[in-house]
């Protein structure tokens, strides 16, 4: 028998979810949102039978409902993702996990007591290159990643203004939250080390100006805040001794839209790399995959070839779900790790507005 799922919240990233999904082999039975018409424009779209504006109904109703995903603006995350653990379910929520680490801790403990998977959708260590390159890790090809630079980097990439997204009560804050993709697969690869200190700065020199807009996102609202940074910059520490800086912007003067992750191992170095064309148009990418080796006395620098993903593992991620519900593959990413994360956006904000740096 299938799992059945359903999906909390209508928008755009519910494509993703219901297309990995559907790959896994798992039933889309309904699509909730507060607002019904948008549910049912999404259900008409892809062919899901029911459609709610009440959460509480849609458990109430659909009796034999496994799992659900989420996606919705940031500070429903924990709300929904308990109330649906709560209820007996597996989830899927979209990044970032909450608003704050305390927040995900809240969500650990009710996957916990619950007995159900709760997972996030890091889809960046979905995609071919990241498999690719953990199996390096794996093997020991790589060795132990002494630094890396994580970076997500856009030159007009601000998401709509007056918006959830800008809005830091709705939110929890602008680019280092919301990509903090390039971050996660860093420590992904580095074997995902305890941190120990954090430093940060932010930068909102750009956050009202619509000459910085990204091509994506949602309606300006003129009577919203725009509260949030427009770029930041950090630095990590761990335990392990080893390191990581970042970058992340939605406006930045850059020369265009970068993802990257580049580190430095004892065995070897590598990149993971997509580079736009147009800010925010997947179509316009340039993808690469690089390993950095020595062999005989010769600086050797290989390319990883592995299948075209324009949609950077976001349907892969979704499937990896169902297939861990159904205990067919190992869950890409844990609680555990989403709070560590978590730890570090926290850090590197208090860092900013303090000034020093942060210990985890």
């Amino acid at each position: 028998m299938s799992t059945k799922v359903a999906i909390i919240g209508a928008g755009g990233m519910a494509q993703y979810h219901i297309a990995g999904f559907r790959q896994a082999g798992a039933e889309i039975i309904a699509i909730a949102d507060l607002n019904e018409n948008a549910a049912k424009a999404t259900a008409s779209q892809y062919g899901v039978g029911q459609t709610f504006g009440s959460i509480e109904t849609m458990f109430e109703t659909l009796t034999d409902l496994d799992a659900v995903s989420i996606i919705v603006p940031n500070k429903f995350h924990a709300p929904l993702a308990i109330q649906a653990l709560e209820a007996g379910k597996h989830v899927f929520c979209e990044k970032p996990p909450a608003l704050n680490a305390p927040d995900v801790e809240k969500m650990r403990e009710a996957a916990e007591s619950a007995g159900k998977h709760l997972m996030f959708n890091f889809n960046n260590r979905a995609r071919p290159e990241s498999f690719a390159m953990m199996d390096y890790v794996a093997d020991g090809t790589i060795g132990k990643i002494n630094s890396a630079q994580a970076k997500w980097i856009r030159r007009t990439g601000i998401p709509g203004f007056g918006g959830w997204f800008t809005n830091r009560s709705l939110s929890g804050g602008g680019p280092l939250i919301d990509l903090l993709h390039m971050v996660d697969l860093s420590m992904h690869l580095m074997g995902y080390p305890e941190p120990e200190y954090v430093m940060g700065k932010t930068f909102s020199d750009f956050i009202t100006d619509k000459g910085f807009k990204g091509p994506w996102g949602i309606p300006d609202n003129a009577e919203g805040v725009n509260d949030v940074e427009a770029a930041a910059h950090g630095f990590v520490t761990f335990k392990t001794g080893q390191v990581l800086s970042l970058q992340v912007s939605w406006a930045e003067l850059v020369k265009r839209e970068e993802v990257s992750v580049l580190f430095q191992g004892v065995g070897a170095g590598g990149k993971i790399e997509r580079l736009f064309g147009s800010d925010g148009l997947d179509e316009t990418c340039i993808d690469s995959c690089e390993l950095y080796v020595q062999e005989n006395g010769n600086s050797v620098n290989r390319d990883i070839l592995v299948e075209a993903c324009e949609d950077m593992g976001r349907s892969r991620s979704a499937a990896n779900f169902i297939l861990s519900i159904e205990g067919k593959e190992k869950p890409l990413n844990t609680p555990d790790q989403a709070v560590s994360l978590m730890k570090i956006i926290d850090a590197i904000y208090e860092s900013a507005n303090s000034g020093k740096p942060v210990a985890c």
